[in-house]
């Protein structure tokens, strides 16, 4: 472009042992939990080289280029072109070798890596970008290395009123971990290359990408950006005024099928996750059971008179190389089969065990799981994974034991009378103290039902049969 003037942004924040500095309230020693920073962009800049930054723009009469992350603090610009990119690719290029922005921290621990992701720079980059891409007049998507992608701002916009008014899917990613299994790799045609798949995350706008097809190709953005700037549209009325610009809803699937147990865990509850961490909402979830061998099981809930003391006791001596700890002992081991759905509140005791193909629905505050055992087992990295008894201790609600799980977390799936047309509809869950309601419709092949979105917002699943078409009664969308 051969500009006049040209501002890199990346000579407007401090040193790397400076910007670090001012992030140090909200990172914490731990490996994995930090604070949520509620703050602003420029106030881990360098406010003199932003000032001096501003100057030297004003008035110039030739053409002048502000490029990087925060480039217009410095000038609101003629042209903004905005280039995005998913957080999924930022961590894989984080496990490649990518330092946290403005630091020399390549080398370092992955999750440490992410959580200053998570907790800082994730929480300005979107308090920034919700700001500028409604007057963006182009928006780049950057996921695909070297080959960015731009579509028109106002194409952009209109794409997202599009898919803020009609069914959609983000692009799912499939990950391994220590536990995984091979259903996943079976049933979907996965790649070769990876020893097993773990994880597969599909409908979670923080991580996941939109593909939007243009004219001149597909161009794939982070699909929070249709949380940031289309949220009521997206979530509804309802949902938008609890939980704000955040899609408070996600479905993967964990695959332990010829694999390993989870590690048993518990999620906090809501008092703690907001005294410690700044969230507003916790990880109340549910294991709905799509396939299951012979012999499988989840742990859920405590047996009835276990000693908390005792029982912490023993999970800190397997934690520090002793004895294994003996979950059964403590843990309801529940059988589990295909369509069984279990309900998991916060504070409850659980993991799906070897053999099950989970479909995980849950509220999306992303990492925050207290691993209280896993099984004496070293991470796919060689290092052991991170355990947090200090945090589960806390939150664990010694009351769920077995009769308490039994009546109100195991298959307590009972028919409604819904005017839908469907061969039968049940509500399976999930529990009175969870914010989700999961119904189950079943059609028989050839047959319809007619659901009622209630302006909220849904998500779809299929869990048995080959396919499913979802269509609009007055034809509003393909």
């Amino acid at each position: 472009l051969h500009p006049d003037v040209m501002v890199d942004t990346r000579t407007l924040f401090p040193e790397p042992a400076e910007l670090t500095r001012r992030m140090v309230p909200f990172l914490t020693d731990d490996r994995v939990f930090g604070r949520m920073c509620f703050g602003e962009l420029e106030e881990f800049m360098d406010a003199r080289a932003l000032l001096a930054a501003r100057w030297c723009v004003e008035g110039v009469s030739g053409l002048v280029l502000v490029c990087g992350f925060g480039a217009a603090l410095v000038h609101p610009g003629d042209v903004l072109v905005y280039l995005d990119v998913t957080r999924w690719e930022i961590q894989l290029r984080y496990r490649a070798g990518m330092p946290n922005y403005g630091c020399d921290n390549g080398d370092e621990d992955v999750l440490r890596k992410v959580k200053r992701g998570y907790f800082v720079e994730w929480r300005l980059a979107d308090r920034h970008k919700a700001r500028l891409l409604e007057r963006a007049d182009y928006v780049v998507g950057t996921d695909e290395r070297d080959l960015p992608r731009a579509m028109d701002g106002e194409a952009f916009r209109a794409a997202l009123d599009v898919a803020s008014s009609r069914p959609f899917r983000t692009e799912p990613y499939f990950d391994p971990g220590v536990w995984g299994g091979q259903w996943m790799r079976e049933h979907f045609g996965l790649p070769a290359d990876a020893p097993n798949y773990a994880w597969s995350f599909d409908g979670v706008p923080e991580e996941n990408a939109l593909a939007f097809e243009l004219d001149g190709g597909v161009v794939r953005l982070p699909a929070m950006d249709l949380t940031l700037l289309r949220p009521r549209a997206l979530l509804g009325e309802g949902v938008y005024a609890r939980y704000g610009a955040e899609f408070p809803i996600r479905f993967d699937l964990l695959d332990t099928m010829g694999g390993q147990n989870l590690s048993l865990q518990v999620h906090p509850t809501t008092d703690y996750i907001r005294r410690e961490f700044g969230m507003a909402y916790t990880q109340d979830e549910s294991y709905y059971i799509l396939d299951a061998e012979e012999g499988a099981c989840v742990y859920l809930g405590l047996h009835e008179g276990v000693d908390p003391g005792e029982m912490m006791a023993a999970l800190e001596d397997a934690n520090a190389g002793g004895a294994p700890f003996d979950a059964e002992r403590y843990v309801n081991r529940i059988p589990a089969r295909p369509h069984d759905h279990f309900l998991i509140p916060a504070g409850t005791v659980h993991c799906s065990g070897a053999g099950t193909m989970v479909l995980e629905i849950s509220a999306t505050p992303y990492l925050f799981t207290f691993k209280l055992w896993d099984w004496g087992r070293l991470g796919l990295d060689g290092r052991p994974r991170p355990v947090h008894l200090a945090h589960g201790g806390k939150v664990i609600r010694w009351d769920r034991t077995t009769g308490w799980v039994e009546k109100n977390l195991v298959n307590r799936a009972h028919d409604v009378d819904e005017p839908s047309g469907a061969d039968r509809v049940e509500v399976t869950g999930l529990h009175e103290l969870e914010p989700i309601l999961c119904r189950r419709y079943t059609v028989a092949p050839g047959g319809s039902a007619l659901l009622d979105t209630r302006e909220t917002l849904n998500v779809l699943n299929l869990v048995a049969g080959a396919e499913a078409l979802v269509r609009s009664p007055e034809g509003a969308f393909e």
